[in-house]
C-alpha cells in the first residue's frame, strides 16, 4: 500500500493549487487598459512617425489662424534670406533712372573756372598746414585727409555735371627741387584743372584738382 502524505505536505499543494487557478492569465488584460499597439500584420511593427514629417507639420500650421486666408507670396519671399517676420534681411535698392538730357556740354558761364579754385585750393592749405610739421608715419593719413579736404571744398565752387579728381604730393622740405608734371586725355574747351603750392620750414605740399566734365 502506497504512503499517505503527511498533513504538512498536503496543506502546501493545497495552497499551490489554489494560487495557480486565481492567477490571471498573461493574455489577460484589465478592464479599461489599452491593449498594446499592433500593427496590420503580427509580423509588422507600428509605423512610427518621423521627426522631420512632425517639424514640416508643425511648420505649416505656425501663425495660421482657423478660418483666416492664407497669406501670399510676395516676391521679397523668393529672397534666399528671409527673417522669422516674412521679409528679407537685404532688401535690393532700386536704382533711379533719369531721362537723358542730351546735352554734351556745359551751359554758358557754367565752366570749370580754375583761377577760383586755386584761390580755395591756397586757402585750404595754408589753413591745414600752417603748423604742421612732417612725419614719414603721418604723412600717409596726413595726404589722405587733405585729398578729401580739398576735394569737397572744391566741390562748392564748381559747377554741376563735373567729376573732380584731387592729387595731393606731401614731402619733407630740405631744398631740394621737385617738378609734378601729369599728362591726361579731355576735351580742352570744358575740362581744365587747378594746382597750388604750400610749404614752410618742415614740409611741402602740392594739391591739383582736376575738372573732367560729365555728360
Amino acid at each position: 500500500m502506497a504512503e499517505q502524505p503527511s498533513p504538512e505536505i498536503a496543506l502546501l499543494a493545497q495552497v499551490l493549487a489554489a494560487d495557480s487557478t486565481e492567477a490571471p492569465s498573461p493574455h489577460t488584460t484589465r478592464r479599461g487598459s489599452q491593449p498594446p499597439a499592433r500593427g496590420t500584420e503580427d509580423s509588422k511593427p507600428p509605423p512610427l512617425l518621423s521627426r522631420r514629417n512632425s517639424i514640416l507639420s508643425r511648420r505649416s500650421s505656425f501663425g495660421m489662424v482657423p478660418g483666416s486666408r492664407r497669406p501670399s507670396i510676395g516676391p521679397w519671399m523668393l529672397h534666399r534670406h528671409v527673417s522669422f517676420s516674412g521679409l528679407p534681411i537685404f532688401q535690393p535698392v532700386l536704382k533711379t533712372r533719369l531721362e537723358n538730357t542730351y546735352r554734351i556740354g556745359p551751359d554758358k558761364g557754367c565752366k570749370f573756372d580754375a583761377e577760383r579754385v586755386q584761390r580755395v585750393l591756397e586757402g585750404t592749405l595754408a589753413r591745414a598746414l600752417r603748423t604742421a610739421v612732417y612725419s614719414a608715419q603721418g604723412s600717409t593719413p596726413l595726404t589722405q585727409s587733405l585729398s578729401e579736404l580739398l576735394q569737397s571744398q572744391a566741390k562748392e565752387v564748381v559747377p554741376p555735371r563735373y567729376k573732380l579728381v584731387c592729387h595731393v604730393v606731401l614731402g619733407q622740405q630740405g631744398q631740394q627741387s621737385l617738378v609734378v608734371a601729369s599728362r591726361g586725355l579731355w576735351d580742352p574747351e570744358t575740362d581744365s584743372f587747378a594746382s597750388a603750392t604750400f610749404c614752410n620750414a618742415s614740409l611741402f605740399a602740392v594739391a591739383t584738382v582736376y575738372g573732367v566734365y560729365f555728360e
